[in-house]
């Protein structure tokens, strides 16, 4: 037995006796009553900020809500609301020993913008204490600038903690939630008691459901400018469906003789699940007035359609071959005239995107599988725009750290936030925020934790993404751009070692992304088992852009810089060269060339 051993041993011995002989005479805290943080323990005085709804119609006025660390004898707030790097309004709201401070402002009447809105604490000599952005939309449509979220839990709930759910999800701006798996059958999704909605009643899963979390949940994403989506499958029937009206004649069937009709493979404790024919009329006929069921009883928006991608081959009753995609668009057209609401149909890995895409849909939504690399997701989203005739927006479902979600762990951050870099930055959305994160197609799936410095990562993300709604997804297009750096390897492609640049234009102005993979262990979005790494930041990049036009003013913006705040850029042009240089760049930097 070694010194070093026996040291430890006294010290273990010796603090036994003291406990025992009763010398401590300090008790520890509560647990549950943890001292009131200061400001010498946070990096900033502000705390946390909000607005009352999630986006606005124009003109509507705007509330914020900040709260700070502690009480300030004599400050202010100093205001500046911003429309990409334009000055829009400037104020200052004084702070005199308040905790909680709330304000409005009015936007103009202009329809689908976005602003940010930089908030800085000042002292008496008007000395910067702390800083903090967020975002504002004004769209009279959800769908020009979709923010897509989900639901999955409706057991019983107090209305507190379902208040907290939405209340979390506004602040990232979701503007339209999935309630994903709340219905009883698929082919009757509202369970009906005495022509009453029943109190409850029990998902696919079996677990059991609550009429009045529904409900609530709608009453509360409402009261945040939010729309409620029903979920449910175009073509699905659970077991027992003749006896619940459902004709087998209607079906789709593995062979031409109608001996085995498609069905869907679930967990042995689930429902089963058959399938049929979208285009058949007496399915439509039935399944339409189902949905119009559960909207004359319940405040939903719109439905939100799965399907189940290709099925291989398949027949109808009548013994002919039957291909989905080609059945999407008549089923579309006739839902809304059915119904008249919001709808969403999911093209999973792009099955019948193209049909899809001249429907009445409110935008496209993608379920990503057989397509993993981060250009994947660039091209998905490229490829929907053309599709639509460049009308319609695009939502991907796309579950990160996939093989961790089996077990309990964390999202890996780095993973997380270069998959939403890719996909902010090339104009679509990302189906991600709901109770929790997605990890895999199962929402209800809880096993990953969501770090807290990566749920704040997140929120600047989200904020920059609808400050600069009107750069990244409003009706920009790709252009080829050279550009190039002396210090860096920078590609028109992603590539491990460099950084991928690619370039968008509207109006006069030229929008350049940049996306550092210099230090990225895989071009591999879904990020499986969580190894991808956290870039180290890279300071003063040179950047040379080849331009025929003369630059007035470039400047730029990062959710990894300042809370994505703009900078300007001070430039030289010589000819047909533009050079600048980044102050930093860690995941994603956005430079604006305005000419």
């Amino acid at each position: 037995m070694n010194n070093q051993i026996l040291v430890t041993l006294f010290f273990v011995l010796l603090c036994g006796i003291v406990v025992l002989a009763g010398c401590s005479q300090t008790e520890p805290p509560e647990p549950d009553e943890p001292d009131e943080p200061s400001v010498s323990e946070h990096e900033n005085g502000l705390g946390d900020i909000s607005t009352d709804q999630a986006a606005y119609q124009p003109g509507e006025a705007v509330t914020f809500h900040l709260s700070l660390y502690e009480k300030i004898e004599k400050g202010s707030l100093v205001v500046r609301y911003q429309h990409l790097n334009d000055l829009v309004y400037e104020e200052e709201i004084p702070v005199n020993n308040e905790r909680e401070i709330t304000w409005e402002w009015a936007p103009n009447e202009e329809d689908f913008k976005g602003y940010m809105v930089e908030v800085s604490l000042v002292n008496e000599e008007k000395d910067e204490i702390d800083h903090l952005n967020i975002a504002v939309d004004v769209s009279s449509d959800w769908s020009k600038f979709p923010r897509y979220g989900y639901l999955a839990d409706f057991h019983e709930m107090e209305n507190e903690e379902q208040r907290a759910v939405i209340e979390r999800l506004n602040r990232f701006h979701i503007n339209g939630i999935q309630f994903y798996d709340w219905q009883d059958r698929h082919d009757h999704p509202l369970k009906m008691e005495n022509e009453e909605v029943a109190p409850t009643w029990n998902d696919i899963a079996n677990r059991e459901v609550s009429r009045q979390t529904v409900e609530t949940y709608i009453d509360l994403a409402h009261e945040k400018n939010m729309k409620a989506m029903n979920y449910n499958l175009l073509f699905g029937a659970n077991e027992y469906y003749e006896d619940e009206g459902v004709k087998r004649e209607w079906g789709i069937f593995k062979d031409p003789d109608q001996h085995e009709q498609d069905k869907h493979p679930l967990p042995d404790e689930w429902r089963e699940l058959y399938l049929f024919d979208p285009s058949n009329i007496g399915w439509q006929e039935f399944i339409f007035e189902k949905e119009q069921e559960v909207f004359d009883h319940l405040a939903f928006d719109g439905w939100h359609i799965d399907q189940l991608g290709h099925r291989g081959f398949i027949w109808n009753a009548n013994g002919e071959e039957v291909e989905l995609w080609e059945t999407y668009p008549a089923f579309l057209e006739n839902a809304k005239l059915a119904l008249g609401v919001d709808i969403v149909l999911n093209a999973v890995s792009q099955y019948g995107q193209a049909e899809i895409a001249h429907s009445p849909v409110n935008f496209l939504y993608t379920e990503t599988w057989e397509l993993p690399y981060y250009d994947d997701l660039k091209r998905i989203i490229d490829e929907n725009w053309e599709f639509s005739n460049r009308e319609l927006q695009t939502v991907l479902a796309a579950y990160m750290n996939y093989d961790l979600s089996h077990s309990p762990g964390q999202f890996n951050t780095p993973g997380v936030l270069f998959t939403d870099a890719v996909i902010f930055a090339s104009g679509g959305a990302h189906i991600e925020l709901g109770e929790n994160m997605l990890a895999n197609e199962y929402f209800p799936n809880k096993n990953l934790e969501i770090p807290d410095e990566l749920n704040e990562q997140l929120i600047t993300y989200y904020d920059f993404s609808v400050a600069y709604q009107n750069l990244l997804r409003d009706g920009v297009e790709e252009v080829e751009k050279e550009v190039y750096s002396n210090d860096i390897s920078i590609t028109s492609h992603t590539e491990i070692g460099s950084v991928w640049n690619f370039t968008k234009q509207k109006e006069n102005k030229e929008i350049l992304h940049f996306i550092n993979f210099t230090e990225a262990t895989s071009m591999e979005w879904k990020d499986k088992l969580g190894e991808q790494t956290e870039p180290e930041s890279i300071h003063d990049v040179p950047i040379t852009v080849h331009s025929e036009q003369e630059a007035g003013r470039i400047w730029m913006a990062s959710p990894d810089m300042n809370h994505g705040s703009a900078i300007e850029l001070e430039f030289d042009q010589e000819g047909d060269q533009v050079t600048f240089t980044l102050p930093s760049l860690k995941y994603w930097d956005m430079v604006v060339i305005e000419y």
